[in-house]
């Protein structure tokens, strides 16, 4: 059974029912009932035709629905109206499942959730073990997400920036449960990428490569972060470096620069520096600056202020810190690392176990600690 595949002809079979008429909520369910039954028959029987074994079984879950349902009165035009079997036609109704997801009515985490399901193909099982959370609570969340969307009609140009923010919300969930949301964002991205030529796209497929390049060396064997100036290069991915690398510079080729490309641009600053003492940091601050300008993000400027720390030392760093608010989060955590590249251990230390404190993953809270017990330890000697 390719799991893959399944998961790659969702899109395409979803949208075929919603176009023949079926509701979001009712198409997205008899599209589920299809998976099933194609993973308990296809091992034993595989289709010819995947994609038009999977519309033919969803469209006939839909009607069986459609026929049991309260409101059959208002269906029966399409219950009469099944379609010959035959060859599937090639449209590709990704983009507008895309923009359904991530409709402005609905909160970030349901969009994120409906475009696991409905573009990923993901299980409800699935996606509540990527989130911790119990099954129930996710298919509640689901539900809620399918009924606000079924009655949207996509009769104008989407937001796509709006997309963007959600696969980079999926990219940003970590790798909790059997699905690993990162790897998952970026296969969604690309296929988003196949059918829309946009350069924040590119941009934000380009920023995915590049930081999930350093994934293997971002953690040590007993799980404890390892910060980026600590990490085995050799550990990096050279090969999605370079597809990161060669998809930006495309991008920033159009001249149409925005948010995703900048940040793809920092990252790959950091990937292409042979050792961390080779950072191009002036760059770096040059390209935090085009940042700012574009997204005016009190976080941007939190990170702008490490990278002047960098640049131009940890008192230039502390300047750029002092004019921000100090109850960002990770204010106290880059202020501590400022410090103690100032030499003000002390004030290190103690700033450390207060943003040890306010850490909510775990793996931070207990690299902060560390961070402030070996200072403390330095002292005491």
């Amino acid at each position: 059974m390719d799991e893959a595949l399944l998961r790659g002809l969702v899109p395409g079979v979803l949208g075929i029912l919603v176009r023949r008429g079926a509701d979001f909520a009712a198409a997205e369910d008899a599209v589920q009932d299809a998976l099933v039954e194609a993973v308990r028959v296809w091992s034993a029987d595989p289709p010819r035709d995947p994609k038009g074994w999977l519309v033919t079984v969803a469209w006939r879950r839909f009607l069986d629905a459609t026929r049991a349902d309260t409101a059959r009165r208002r269906r029966e035009d399409l219950v009469d109206e099944e379609p010959a079997p035959g060859p599937v036609p090639a449209v590709d109704d990704t983009l507008r499942l895309y923009f359904l997801c991530a409709h402005p009515s609905l909160t970030p985490s349901s969009a994120v959730a409906l475009t696991l399901r409905a573009v990923g193909g993901l299980t409800t099982r699935q996606i509540a073990g990527a989130y911790l959370v119990p099954e129930a609570t996710m298919a509640q969340r689901i539900s809620r997400a399918k009924r606000t969307v079924s009655g949207v009609r996509l009769d104008r140009p989407g937001d796509v920036a709006t997309v963007l923010r959600v696969l980079y919300l999926v990219f940003n969930e970590g790798y909790s449960g059997d699905v690993d949301l990162a790897a998952e964002a970026i296969r969604l991205t690309r296929q988003l990428a196949a059918v829309i030529d946009h350069p924040e796209v590119a941009g934000l497929l380009a920023l995915m490569l590049l930081h999930h390049a350093r994934r293997a060396a971002r953690t040590a064997p007993d799980g404890a972060l390892v910060p980026l100036a600590e990490q085995d290069r050799s550990r990096w991915d050279t090969g999605a470096i370079a597809e990161g690398v060669g998809i930006l510079q495309a991008a920033l080729a159009r001249d149409r620069l925005g948010e995703f490309q900048a940040q793809a641009a920092v990252a790959a600053l950091h990937a292409d520096a042979p050792t961390a003492e080779e950072t191009d940091w002036v760059q770096i601050v040059e390209w935090y600056d085009e940042l700012a300008r574009l997204t005016d993000s009190p976080v941007v400027r939190l990170n702008r202020a490490v990278a002047v720390g960098e640049a131009d030392g940890p008192r230039a760093g502390l300047a750029a810190l002092s004019v921000l608010d100090g109850s960002l989060p990770r204010y106290a955590a880059v202020a501590a690392y400022l410090h103690e590249r100032a030499g003000d251990t002390a004030t290190a230390a103690r700033l450390y176990a207060e943003a040890a404190r306010a850490a909510s993953d775990l793996a931070e809270r207990d690299h902060l600690t560390r961070r402030a017990a070996r200072l403390n330890a330095g002292r005491d000697r």
